[in-house]
């Protein structure tokens, strides 16, 4: 039997005072941090080079006097091809229901993609929903998934965006008077994250591709919070006050409640352990120097201040 996977939108408790019921934020982080793990050690660098350039906005638009079957097939294709799928001629279809869109996971080479019916009148978001749909195959062919529906979505939501089509469905997302839409389990500050890890990555600079005002202050918001994590040690980018305290936690051979970096080793602490800020995998290294490492998973060479 084939397997089904659908999304829509984003669930939890809406933010206080977002008239629309959108959550805001980063609830999903742990998840996030360890999607893009799984990615990596699926995934080895010269691998995920391959997708170093996003889809480009032209290949994944429906022109406004294109016919919709010949377009969606377009967009279908592009995006099967941006993903590195086996080629194969995407099967889209039109119907009524819950979730904006479902796509069969089977053994064979084709793609059978449904989409909402509502759709037929938001052509500019076809593109956003293929994109989730499609990475769910490429991640059922390279044999990663999460236990439970919801880690699964998330998931796919982490690799369509650090893969370079997930820029889709953050764009998706707008508020136009009394209408919201909003595609995706991630919050549109998590896909704003995620986008900047990958845009830190690759050299790459997403804001001139958003029509939404609301996705693109998402964005700076997310891509804040990633020059926020860049900046905490041990790595050398930290400020000044944030070193001085590491360094009297590291003496203390203990790091205060919610840091991202651990210590053992006595007092003063002889290692610490932290996440490598690209790939999320922790590392351990000697304490109380500066250095230079290399993630063993994703090959980043951290400078720390250790």
């Amino acid at each position: 039997m084939p397997n089904r996977h659908g999304a829509d939108r984003v669930g939890g408790t809406p933010a206080q005072g977002d008239p629309y019921g959108v959550v805001h934020g980063f609830p999903h982080r742990a998840t996030v941090h360890a999607s893009l793990t799984a990615l990596h050690r699926r995934l080895p660098p010269a691998r995920l080079r391959c997708y170093a350039a996003s889809v480009p906005a032209a290949s994944v638009a429906l022109g406004p006097g294109e016919e919709l079957t010949t377009g969606v097939r377009r967009v279908a294709a592009a995006l099967a091809g941006h993903l590195r799928l086996p080629e194969a001629r995407p099967v889209v279809r039109f119907r009524r229901m819950e979730h904006a869109a479902s796509v069969e996971l089977t053994a064979g080479p084709g793609y059978a993609v449904e989409l909402s019916d509502r759709f037929l009148t938001r052509r500019a978001d076809i593109g956003a929903a293929l994109a989730h749909e499609l990475t769910h195959v490429l991640l059922h062919r390279l044999g990663l998934r999460f236990p439970g529906t919801a880690a699964n979505e998330i998931l796919t939501d982490v690799a369509t965006t650090y893969l370079g089509a997930g820029w889709l469905l953050l764009d998706a997302y707008r508020q136009d008077g009394a209408e919201s839409q909003k595609l995706g389990y991630l919050t549109p500050e998590e896909f704003g994250y995620v986008l900047a890890l990958r845009s830190a990555r690759f050299g790459e600079d997403p804001s001139p591709w958003f029509t939404s005002a609301v996705a693109y202050e998402a964005w700076v918001r997310g891509r804040a919070e990633a020059a926020r994590e860049r900046r905490q040690p041990p790595l050398a980018g930290a400020s000044w006050t944030a070193r001085r305290r590491y360094a009297g936690e590291r003496r203390l051979g203990r790091a205060a409640p919610g840091a991202r970096y651990a210590f053992d080793g006595g007092t003063p602490a002889t290692h610490v352990t932290f996440p490598c800020p690209v790939c999320r995998r922790r590392l351990r290294l000697p304490a109380g120097r500066s250095l230079r490492a290399r993630c063993r998973l994703c090959g980043t060479v951290l400078e720390c201040a250790a």
